[in-house]
């Protein structure tokens, strides 16, 4: 028994790092269809959960700041084999997109970013691509009039008060205001359901989220490390972002750029290129740490960005059900997710308007993208491969 009871484990874990991986292998299309190829392995094809607790831990991702497909992943991890299959499944579904990248800025080094023809197809790709976002959330998310004011004064003070400290401000607003505004919202069937996490670690997890949060920048000041300032930028990057993916770009292009840890050409090169590759845009993180301060901080920016993803939803998960099913909080999802839609908004105009479109057949060529994108639904790496041909002959012709 003692004997079988190891075997089985190990057996489970390696089962569930080669699905995982191989889901990174293959999921391209961003976070709503990674919950679709989810579904699909997990619920549908090996019946490892049911519809119910799927469609809750779905629930939860969305709730929660961070890459939601990827919280989705480490919750399925946690219920297959505990808090070690949530870190395989996370790893088996990181490691495709996180290793691409990290090359993708090796090699990069030896290019100059700012000239390139081929770069600056990449951040064309990336006005078509965060354009076609905006279509998606801003019709899921700001259905009504006051959820549309919210996404304004989210847009309005991210453009005005550019610092580092606006969206946190901006996102704390709009839940008050979601609160406020949207005290009975529209009834919905109280649901439960059971995950298997202990409280006693659920409520370390959470405080070592918050310890974090507001250590790291004390710490940053006093010890002045690169490396912990670097942690720090990366770690309060993915505590704070609501809505997936694309919306943890002006957060770390105010880190990084300003500062000049790294150009603005070499980062929305980055950003291009990361659709290009499955998995997790969260991994967006690897290629600027490989940048900034080569593979090994590639890996530490991976750590840092996804750690507060691990300590929420194992700190979440016990405490779930009496959160979702209180009005009071899902008033306040509202408007937070109304204010990621103007978040997002005030990033594709700044700075991923005024650096990549520079001329009208720049513009041409975006709108070509974006049709690609949205209306012929072709894949996201052919929409990535296009725009850098299309860059590299625009960069002949002109």
């Amino acid at each position: 028994m003692n004997q079988t009871n190891p075997r089985r484990k190990i057996t489970s874990l390696l089962e569930l790092f080669l699905v995982s991986i191989r889901l990174g292998f293959t999921s391209f299309g961003g976070p709503i269809a990674h919950l679709g190829y989810f579904h699909e392995e997990y619920v549908r094809r090996r019946k490892w959960m049911d519809e119910k607790s799927y469609a809750d831990l779905v629930a939860l991702a969305q709730f929660l700041p961070g890459p939601a497909s990827s919280q989705v992943g480490i919750g399925i991890g946690v219920m297959r084999a505990g808090v070690l299959g949530g870190i395989i499944s996370f790893l088996g579904f990181t490691l495709p997109s996180v290793v691409a990248l990290i090359l993708f800025a090796l090699l990069l080094k030896g290019f100059d970013v700012g000239t390139a023809g081929w770069i600056h197809g990449l951040k064309i790709v990336a006005v078509a691509v965060v354009a076609h976002a905006i279509m998606g959330m801003s019709k899921n998310l700001t259905p009504d009039i006051k959820r549309k004011a919210i996404a304004l004064f989210a847009l309005v003070g991210t453009l005005v008060w550019q610092t580092a400290f606006t969206q946190v401000g901006v996102i704390l607003l709009a839940a008050l205001l979601g609160f406020l505004l949207y005290k009975q919202p529209e009834e919905s069937e109280e649901t439960s359901s059971q995950f298997p996490i202990a409280k006693r670690i659920s409520v370390i997890c959470l405080a070592l989220f918050f310890s974090l949060l507001f250590l790291l920048p004390i710490l940053r000041e006093i010890t002045g490390s690169y490396w912990v300032a670097m942690f720090d930028s990366f770690y309060r990057a993915g505590s704070l972002v609501f809505g997936g993916g694309h919306v943890v770009l002006p957060l770390l292009e105010q880190e990084f750029v300003p500062t000049g840890w790294l150009s603005e050409a070499s980062f929305l090169a980055g950003y291009g290129a990361t659709q290009a590759v499955p998995g997790p845009l969260f991994t967006f993180a690897a290629y600027l740490g490989t940048v900034m301060n080569g593979w090994l901080g590639g890996l530490v920016a991976t750590g840092a960005i996804f750690l507060p993803a691990f300590l929420l939803i194992l700190g979440a998960l016990p405490f779930w059900d009496s959160l979702r099913n209180n009005p009071k909080i899902k008033g306040a999802i509202l408007g937070v997710n109304a204010a990621v839609v103007g978040i997002l908004i005030s990033a594709f105009y700044f700075p991923i308007w005024t650096s990549s479109i520079l001329a009208p057949v720049d513009f041409a060529l975006a709108s070509i993208l974006f049709s690609m994108l949205a209306y012929w639904k072709l894949p996201p790496w052919i929409i990535v491969v296009s725009g850098a041909v299309g860059g590299s002959l625009l960069a002949m012709i002109q």
